[in-house]
């Protein structure tokens, strides 16, 4: 089965080189990876360049400037050189007389957004939801489970808010690794460390369905973590209850390769 990474960071500057991410992938049986620009950073040039050196690798969601009067037509600079998203948080809007300027700009060339961020009330707010309905076009993935990292206690409420916003068919979601639901234990446990994992993934399957959730691995803040990259991986195949092995490979690949093109 094909195995794609929808959320990935590189840059020479901060965190690690997209050889290293490249190293990661091979050793992991990672086929394909999405490279998400890190947030406050609007040249996206490098992230071009590794699409460009290793074609058919990667697909680059890129950042940039809201603020600035002409981010709309940066927007189409950025996707004429073959950048497939933009990155927004869930309360980013325009200047001027349209807040939504720039979000009608990604829907307009056909982008996807990547909702950034982990804070699960903004996922979950009503202000989120009434940009989703405006756009029915636009498809929207949630990061980061929707932030249901913050709510692991049931009956998990507002992780609920979240996963309502499923009815919504422009709407997807990223699948996480175990190690963004649970701690750390201590004492460490061997092999597998977490006694108690949260079922927010099978309730992520069960609201979105399998071809709108996709697995990222949020390399590489997913080493500080402590589980580490191939585990990242690892853990949600084997500990996630799916009820088909096609259920799995929509999560861990087919998914993505219906939204992004990985040109080359």
């Amino acid at each position: 089965m094909v195995v794609v990474d929808t959320h990935c960071h590189a840059s020479p500057y901060w965190y690690a080189p997209v050889e290293s991410l490249l190293d990661e992938m091979n050793r992991a049986g990672v086929d394909q990876a999405t490279l998400v620009q890190i947030g406050g950073i609007y040249d996206n040039s490098y992230l071009v360049e590794c699409m460009r050196r290793f074609p058919g690798r990667f697909s680059v969601v890129g950042m940039v400037d809201t603020q600035l009067s002409d981010a709309p037509e940066r927007l189409e600079e950025w996707s004429k050189q073959g950048v497939e998203g933009i990155r927004l948080g869930p309360t980013e809007r325009s200047p001027g007389s349209d807040p939504l300027a720039i979000w009608r700009k990604a829907a307009e060339l056909g982008m996807i957004v990547s909702c950034q961020g982990s804070a699960v009330d903004l996922f979950g707010s009503q202000d989120f939801e009434n940009v989703i309905k405006e756009l029915p076009s636009l498809k929207i993935v949630i990061e980061h489970l929707g932030g249901g990292g913050q709510d692991t206690t049931p009956p998990h409420n507002r992780y609920r808010k979240v996963l309502a916003l499923a009815q919504y068919p422009n709407t997807f979601m990223k699948v996480v690794g175990l190690g963004e639901l649970c701690p750390r234990p201590m004492p460490f446990r061997q092999p597998f460390p977490f006694e108690n994992v949260p079922p927010l993934i099978e309730m992520a399957i069960e609201a979105f369905g399998p071809q709108r959730l996709m697995w990222g691995s949020n390399f590489p803040p997913v080493a500080g973590r402590g589980e580490g990259y191939r585990n990242a991986l690892r853990w949600p195949m084997e500990h996630v209850t799916f009820k088909s092995e096609g259920d799995r490979e929509w999560i861990f690949g087919k998914t993505a390769t219906t939204l992004y093109k990985f040109p080359g």
